[in-house]
């Protein structure tokens, strides 16, 4: 079930470094036409750090580790695209379907190949009034059973980030925050909470990463938060997510939905500001990854 691109399968070979990256952000992340250009640039950071990407996505019921320009070219238009979570794959794979892969999937994958580096935008986690719903992204049981060393920007500011961060303590998975001391939150640099462990540079991350295996911590992931360098207003910020909170009230929007709609309602009315950040993300996580990567050959 998994094809591996030229470049992929030659990287592997080689034993040479290797960043996986999610196409979430590409199929449903990013507008169309600028969410390709984007994925082309990210893929040529990473190649520029000296690392392979390994872009991944489900086509047609096939599982690919990399792809090659005419699939990555598919999959940025392709409005059809679904998006699959690790519970998904097999559906997916046997009715010959397309998706995207969440972190939660990309994770599994990238590790079902032996690729250890993973770049994202932000991570999923405890959904506002989950003592509600009981709703939290399947991210954080993943990461809590993959040994992946994944570079974000910390959890999405539309979600419990409090709760996120318990929820991640509980299930052990470690968190080192890139040249800061606070929590990133996606659209801000600080998310208002502490992190207890902070690193300076990538070989700081490799060696701790190597560590691991020396203590027998080897089925959780290792986040590494790296903060936006240039944030969205934080008033403009707070603004949005209390209209966007108010708004899914009245809409009756309830549960897994809540997220995607406060992500499209940012998109629409932050008047392109929570899309420069979003992209800005994505390409200094890349860079990281692929540093981090480096680092450990």
């Amino acid at each position: 079930m998994i094809k591996y691109s030229e470049a992929v399968a030659k990287a592997l070979g080689d034993k040479s470094p290797i960043v996986a990256l999610e196409s979430t952000i590409i199929t449903h992340g990013l507008p169309r036409p600028k969410n390709l250009e984007v994925a082309l640039e990210v893929e040529q950071i990473v190649i520029e750090a000296g690392a392979t990407p390994a872009t991944i996505a489900i086509i047609d019921g096939q599982i690919h580790i990399g792809l090659e320009p005419d699939q990555l070219t598919r999959i940025a238009n392709d409005e059809n695209i679904l998006k699959a979570s690790i519970r998904d794959l097999a559906v997916i794979s046997t009715q010959k379907k397309s998706a995207a892969t969440t972190v939660a999937a990309t994770s599994h994958i990238a590790n079902m190949a032996g690729i250890s580096l993973f770049a994202t935008g932000g991570l999923g986690g405890v959904h506002r009034e989950a003592w509600q719903s009981w709703d939290e992204s399947a991210d954080l049981l993943a990461l809590a059973n993959t040994p992946v060393l994944i570079v974000c920007s910390g959890a999405k500011s539309i979600l419990d980030v409090s709760a996120t961060l318990e929820r991640l303590e509980t299930l052990s998975v470690p968190i080192l925050g890139y040249k800061t001391n606070k929590f990133p939150g996606f659209y801000l640099t600080d998310s208002g909470f502490e992190l207890e462990h902070r690193v300076e540079t990538a070989r700081d991350i490799a060696q701790i990463w190597r560590a691991r295996g020396d203590v027998a911590i080897n089925k959780s992931a290792l986040i590494v938060a790296n903060p936006v360098s240039n944030q969205m207003d934080k008033a403009l910020h707070d603004q949005l997510l209390f209209d966007g909170l108010s708004k899914a009230k009245i809409d009756g929007v309830v549960g897994k939905a809540v997220t995607p709609f406060l992500l499209d309602y940012f998109h629409t009315n932050s008047k392109g500001e929570s899309l420069r950040v979003n992209i800005e993300i994505i390409k200094a996580n890349a860079a990281l990854a692929a540093q981090i990567a480096v680092a450990l050959k």
